[in-house]
């Protein structure tokens, strides 16, 4: 019987609380995508997977054949999907935690991946072995591990605006979130609630056939130094067919925006930044709204630029984006400049908003999945810390 199994079985009997389990989330720059550091096989081997909450279910593009079965099969632990993808039965890694550092490696026997074809590869980012699904789903990464260990289903994502320092991912716990120097970051957190797609089953948890695996919240007004920004507000709503709305991606790189919100939201930006006497230069793609930055003010909570504020169920409760993740700095082939960080997504999306990758940047996000709603922080840095002051040091009495 190992360690970690004889730890599970003691807490149990003596009330002992059981330990979340955390994983580094470093950055590939290039395509400004995410990837959560695991463990797999027995003995653990590290394994870098691209993170993606929306999948339902996690991916390797290499599995074991002597661990192949169906999607629909009883060792596939699933109710429905079948036909379906090959999976495959392996053990999955990761360090527990305290929520102030690492411990050593516990180990998730049995946990179910979907077995990819090699032409997986061209959708990844270079060194990724697969895929890690934090969807809605019970064949995700967290609702396996909630299931092995009888903790809530709960994750927390704090992704790092720096490009060499990784940021974090916690599972099975609702906090606390320790960064340095000793800041406890769930004290910071405000909530708003997890919608469902009226497409899918509504279910805060669903079946690995179900397409409603995304995660949305109800943005009901955005603003820009305060100044609601006028749009058609019907778009923010989800229709019975699943369009429009506001959903957040992972792998989108930046929020991208219904055509009518970004135009409106460019103007607005554009009219603002003027009264700080920021004019707008030639852009670089992708973006289509640029300054010179050396004409841009720097403040600990990056750029000196209008604020855009994201209301969700009142005006009190308001996800604020700054500077450092409002702006994206370009640096090359003689070319200095900020440019919003916004893009367009055209005139017809299937969700009218998608926050991505930049937007969330150094805040922390909590999908809290048994009371169905999301934690986030805003920027960290106003707090005087970010994703990258996660300690890392291995505390070997964490077992």
């Amino acid at each position: 019987m190992s360690t970690f199994v004889l730890f599970c079985l003691l807490s149990l009997f003596f009330g002992v609380a059981f330990p979340a389990f955390l994983a580094p989330i470093t950055t590939d720059l290039p395509s400004k995508k995410y990837m959560l550091r695991i463990y797999l096989k027995t003995p653990p081997q590290p394994a870098n997977l691209l993170l993606d909450i929306s999948a339902s279910f996690s991916t390797l593009v290499y599995c074991s054949h002597s661990h192949y079965s169906s999607f629909g099969s009883t060792s596939c632990k699933l109710r429905s999907a079948s036909p379906g993808p090959v999976c495959s039965s392996d053990s999955l890694s990761m360090p527990v935690t305290d929520g102030r550092n690492p411990g050593q490696l516990g180990e998730i026997p049995g946990f179910i991946f979907a077995c990819g074809k090699r032409s997986l590869r061209k959708g990844l980012v270079k060194g990724a072995a697969g895929l890690a699904g934090l969807g809605r789903s019970n064949l995700s990464i967290p609702a396996q591990v909630s299931s092995f260990s009888s903790e809530n289903l709960v994750f927390a994502l704090c992704l790092s605006g720096s490009p060499s320092a990784p940021g974090v991912a916690f599972f099975g716990s609702g906090g606390p979130y320790y960064f340095l120097p000793e800041i406890d970051l769930s004290k910071f957190l405000n909530y708003t609630p997890l919608l469902s797609d009226p497409a899918g089953s509504g279910s805060t948890v669903i079946n690995y056939s179900n397409p409603s695996n995304e995660y949305f919240i109800g943005l009901t007004a955005i603003k820009v130094n305060g100044k609601a920004v006028k749009f058609n507000q019907t778009l923010l709503s989800i229709d019975e067919k699943g369009f429009g709305g506001t959903k957040l991606s992972t792998v989108t790189p930046y929020t991208s925006l219904h055509s009518t919100i970004y135009r409106a939201l460019t103007e607005a930006f554009v009219n603002e930044s003027a009264a700080l006497n920021l004019t707008i230069t030639q852009p670089v793609k992708p973006f289509n709204v640029c300054y010179n930055a050396d004409e841009v003010m720097s403040t600990r909570i990056g750029p000196a630029v209008p604020t855009v504020d994201f209301v969700l169920q009142d005006d009190d409760v308001i996800w604020r984006i700054f500077g450092w993740n409002s702006m994206f700095r370009i640096f090359r082939d003689g070319v200095d400049l900020y440019c919003l960080g916004f893009l367009d997504g055209g005139p017809n999306p299937r969700s009218s908003i998608v926050i991505g990758g930049h937007q969330m940047d150094d805040n922390l996000l909590q999908f809290d999945l048994q009371s169905n709603r999301l934690g986030f922080s805003s920027s960290l840095l106003v707090h005087g810390t970010m994703c990258a002051n996660f300690n890392f040091t291995t505390n070997n009495n964490l077992r």
